[in-house]
């Protein structure tokens, strides 16, 4: 009895711990979503009493032409995305099963990955600009795909080496070539992981900031862009960019809602061996 008392003293204990962290991380949220249906005058106040409006809303879209900046992120977002899963996949899974360069390959793409942003974006908006990609969604992408793939790469690898050999060679002595092989077994089987990394890769390029920033703007630009863009001479105008904050946490809260199976199956995989 008094080892289950203790017992639930403790789940309890844990419990209030946990709703203590969760009202911490919800809170921000809570108060940028405050602020978004907060009038003008009140945004910039404490108080939780007031008439809430969709003016922030309304004057995000028709003056800010925000649809633009959604449009941009997702065409940038998804495209780069679609084509970093299908460069990293038979990448990794060639790495894993093939194993060319050795350990050096390894070392280099998670060096390649630990790089910082800073570093690349110059030389990056040099290339670019000499190939007339600066100012354009193809040129986001591209930049976005190399920037991604190391970090894709080596995660995939951890899902890939979780499959046993076995499976491979049973469908190669079953007259599969190595595509079929990949194609039809170990596709499927790396599925969650693969789908795991498509969301993460989508969400690091939805909210990148550095190169939306070198080399776009205007009519290419992304959300992060925009609303760092609705700082003006008279302050930040808190409410329009609490109104884009909001709309920019939807697709990531949609996502997650989503693929959350996908999610929790596919980071766990590939630490199973």
């Amino acid at each position: 009895m008094k080892k289950l008392s203790s017992k639930k003293k403790w789940n309890v204990f844990a419990h209030l711990i946990l709703i203590v962290f969760s009202l911490a991380i919800l809170f921000p949220i809570f108060w940028v979503f405050r602020t978004s249906l907060a009038p003008e005058v009140v945004a910039y106040q404490s108080k939780l009493n007031f008439s809430p409006t969709s003016d922030n809303y309304k004057d995000l879209f028709n003056r800010n032409k925000f649809g633009r900046n959604i449009v941009n992120s997702l065409i940038v977002s998804i495209v780069s995305t679609i084509l970093t899963i299908i460069f990293s996949a038979p990448g990794a899974y060639a790495i894993v099963r093939y194993r060319p360069g050795g350990s050096i390959t390894q070392f280099l793409i998670l060096g390649t990955d630990l790089l910082p942003p800073i570093v690349i974006v110059i030389p990056l908006f040099t290339l670019f600009r000499s190939l007339k990609l600066v100012n354009t969604l193809s040129g986001l992408i591209l930049s976005y795909f190399a920037f991604n793939i190391p970090f894709l790469l080596w995660m995939l690898m951890g899902y890939f080496e979780g499959i046993p050999k076995d499976l491979e060679e049973a469908a190669l002595i079953d007259g599969a070539n190595r595509l079929q092989t990949f194609i039809r077994v170990i596709f499927p089987l790396a599925a969650p992981g693969i789908m795991a990394g498509a969301v993460l890769g989508f969400i690091i390029s939805w909210n990148e900031f550095l190169f939306a920033l070198v080399l776009s703007s205007g009519k290419t630009s992304t959300i992060p862009v925009a609303l760092a863009a609705l700082q003006t001479s008279a302050g930040v105008r808190i409410g329009n960019v609490s109104a884009g904050v909001i709309i920019a946490i939807l697709p990531m809260l949609l996502i997650g809602l989503s693929m959350q199976k996908y999610l929790v199956r596919g980071l766990t995989f590939g630490a199973i061996k």
